[in-house]
């Protein structure tokens, strides 16, 4: 990653350590490391768990080797032969990058009948297996108290590459130092990168996606969000690209799964890597996120989404490209106005005030607590500092966000880091992420059109041009022609000049610039790489103060932390750190709920509720097949006596959020029951609050899953290959 966007981490990352509530409550709260269950044994073999907790510390053991990671998704191995099961909507992508108007693979879903009809997954995917873990804290922050911020964030970013670039002497390997309560601990995660990784099997959207963004973040849920890959390597074992000569990947371990499942009030927990939470960031933090951040966002996305569907009608080949964009936007929106609302149910405010409260009232007890006082003042201070520097920069970092823009912009930074030696060029620009990099430059082939990149460019200009004149950049309206601009309507033809005189839209060109020299860029008349120039030096000038504030806070937020975990230590309440994409394990019960007054959620969703919401239109139009299949009453083996259909759909009280995507859902013998997809709407505030009687996790059962794959897809063949358990 860039060094702002390191920054970034460090600060977002840092400000959110986050400490279990007082035990015992209807819902386990806490995103635990492996290595932390132990500790907590007792508790984990009260609520129902039969194996041994001890077990499940280890990573590369059993059950947590088979539990591997994708890009922003979780996943696990299934089969001896490299097979992996994720979320349907994790592996959208792969179907759409290998659908064709002939072959429709979202429509009509896709099923390889033998290995080598499998195909290759899109572009850069990749299946990561943890192989080792080590503590890396001396190394990362020896003495770096006494440094400047800027020398201290620039030790502990040069200390991080080098560990890493150590790590991946080993080839094959993808090595990640992560960061622990507030930078206070540093573990280096050493994973096999299997870069070859084959499409085997995915649901036709009608039922992969079925509810669509209507049933986003909603319960009752009928979704078969289940997808299957499969990991090849070379046939020595190690990492390679595909090739036909690979071999599927034989992992250590695979996870058994259940044909009996669940019923309400039985254990369950999850293995996955969720991405991050709020849980323990300050006041000022809380109120800059949902009295400006959200708000101003939720209108800027709602813009944003009708700018496209504008611009991109249905049925067009520019909607085509710009369909995942969509579902994001739309995802992001929902999932915003969820937190604000939830904010507002548990008064979020008023919450972290009265804990503030408490804590400083624990400081002032003793004298000798009184240099964390002095830290956490200063920290607000921070806060403040870098919550006026957002809403500072907001319009301007959108207003630089155009596809080809931001291109030319990283092509012309690349330039720039190749002028270093490897080992000190930013993250994001070393060798080991040229794969990557031009990966992305291929991909902008199908997510760009011309005019709806225009249309975006346009929508955020008029939102930059109505600021006041403090906050426009001179050096972006002087290089642009807008000095003197105050809406759209005038800026229009300057930006019709930009995509008039590019050749960014081009991929053989984008993919030669990066071999391009500086000077070689330097003279381009590609206007969107001039403007790229132009601004490069009052980004790095933006880069460098965030540097200093996240130099800072690596004092800052352990002295926090180690406040925060000494002052509920004192109350018998262990501390988990918050979700940073490592390993986690949350468990608890099948459980529904009853979020608000008059409205009641009952744990499992059935077949019956597929017919009872199907309307033969997108997006509830399930298979012909499913549905006679469903009015037959042909349940199989997969059955829930106690509701007398196949379980779709399953609640529980897990402590989750975005990344958990996919994440196995297991039982009390660690055997898969269902994949975790999604939470209720009231539950999406529990990034920052976690509330024990509103948070629900949404999975797709597994008796759901094998069913579709028996009675609907004919996929036998991967139900004979996986461990199925009754």
């Amino acid at each position: 990653m860039s060094k702002s966007v390191f920054a970034a981490a460090l600060l977002a990352g840092a400000a959110t350590s986050t400490l279990s509530l007082a035990a015992p409550l209807a819902a386990k709260e806490g995103m635990f490391t492996p290595g932390q269950l132990p500790e907590i044994a007792d508790d984990l073999r009260k609520t129902g768990l039969e194996v041994s907790p001890e077990a499940l510390s280890d990573l590369t053991g059993f059950p947590m080797g088979a539990i591997v990671q994708l890009q922003g998704c979780s996943a696990s191995f299934v089969s001896d032969e490299g097979l992996v099961v994720t979320n349907h909507h994790c592996a959208r992508g792969s179907v759409q990058y290998n659908s064709t108007a002939e072959n429709n693979y979202l429509e009509n879903g896709f099923l390889a009948k033998a290995k080598g009809e499998e195909l290759p997954a899109a572009p850069g995917s990749r299946v990561y297996v943890t192989t080792d873990i080590s503590d890396v804290t001396a190394r990362v922050r020896e003495g770096i108290d006494a440094f400047s911020p800027n020398e201290r964030y620039d030790t502990v970013d040069q200390r991080v590459k080098d560990i890493t670039a150590e790590c991946e002497q080993d080839a094959g390997y993808r090595c990640l130092v992560a960061s622990f309560y507030g930078g206070e601990e540093y573990t280096l995660i050493k994973r096999l990168e299997v870069k070859d990784v084959r499409l085997v099997y995915a649901p036709a959207d009608s039922i992969g996606k079925y509810g669509g963004d209507i049933d986003n973040w909603m319960w009752p849920r009928h979704t078969g969000d289940f997808s299957f890959y499969r990991a090849y390597v070379a046939p020595d074992g190690t990492s390679a690209e595909y090739s036909e000569d690979n071999v599927p990947y034989r992992p250590k371990h695979h996870l058994k799964v259940s044909a009996a499942g669940l019923d309400d009030g039985d254990f369950v927990m999850a293995a996955g890597y969720p991405g991050s939470t709020n849980r323990y960031t300050r006041l000022g933090e809380v109120k800059n996120t949902f009295e400006w951040t959200y708000p101003t966002f939720v209108t800027l996305l709602n813009n944003w989404i009708d700018t496209i569907e504008e611009a991109a009608p249905e049925g067009s080949d520019a909607r085509v490209k710009y369909e995942s964009r969509l579902a994001g936007l739309n995802n992001y929106e929902k999932n915003l106005r969820g937190q604000i609302d939830g904010a507002r149910r548990v008064n979020l405010v008023g919450l972290r005030a009265e804990r503030e409260a408490e804590l400083d009232a624990w400081i002032a007890a003793d004298p000798s607590r009184s240099g964390y006082g002095e830290a956490i003042a200063a920290l607000d201070e921070l806060s403040e500092e870098s919550a006026t520097a957002a809403r500072t920069n907001f319009w301007y970092g959108n207003v630089t966000n155009p596809q080809l823009l931001g291109t030319a912009q990283r092509l012309y930074r690349l330039a720039k880091e190749k002028e270093k030696p490897d080992a000190q060029r930013e993250s994001g620009y070393q060798e080991r992420d040229m794969a990557f990099f031009r990966q992305g430059l291929q991909a902008l082939d199908r997510r760009y059109d011309a005019s709806v990149d225009k249309a975006e460019w346009l929508l955020f200009l008029n939102g930059y041009l109505a600021q006041p004149a403090a906050e426009r950049v001179a050096v972006f309206d002087q290089a642009t022609g807008l000095v003197g601009v105050t809406d759209a309507a005038q800026a229009e033809p300057i930006v019709d000049r930009y995509y008039a005189n590019t050749t960014l839209g081009d991929t053989e060109t984008r993919l030669a610039l990066m071999d391009a020299s500086v000077a070689e860029l330097e003279a381009s008349k590609d206007p969107f790489m001039q403007l790229a120039i132009a601004l490069y030096d009052y980004g790095i000038d933006l880069e460098q103060q965030s540097e200093e504030r996240a130099g800072r806070a690596l004092v800052l937020r352990p002295a926090y932390m180690q406040a925060i975990t000494q002052w509920q230590r004192s109350q018998g309440i262990a501390t988990y750190p918050d979700a940073n994409s490592t390993l986690r394990v949350t468990y608890g019960k099948v459980l529904g709920g009853s979020p608000r007054d008059g409205m009641a959620y009952l744990p499992f969703t059935t077949l019956e509720g597929i017919l009872e919401k199907d309307t033969g239109e997108d997006p509830f139009n399930a298979p012909a097949k499913q549905l006679t299949e469903i009015r037959a009453g042909d349940y199989g083996d997969y059955a829930l006596d106690s509701i007398g259909s196949v379980p779709v759909n399953f609640l529980s009280d897990l402590d989750s959020t975005g990344g958990n995507s996919g994440s196995a859902t297991l039982n009390s013998r660690a055997e898969l029951v269902g994949l975790l997809f999604d939470g209720t709407f009231e539950s999406v505030n529990s990034d920052w609050y976690f509330d024990p009687r509103t948070t629900r996790t949404i999975h797709v059962d597994t008796r759901y899953m094998l069913w579709v794959m028996d009675k609907v897809d004919g996929a036998q063949a991967l139900i004979e290959e996986m461990d199925v358990v009754r």
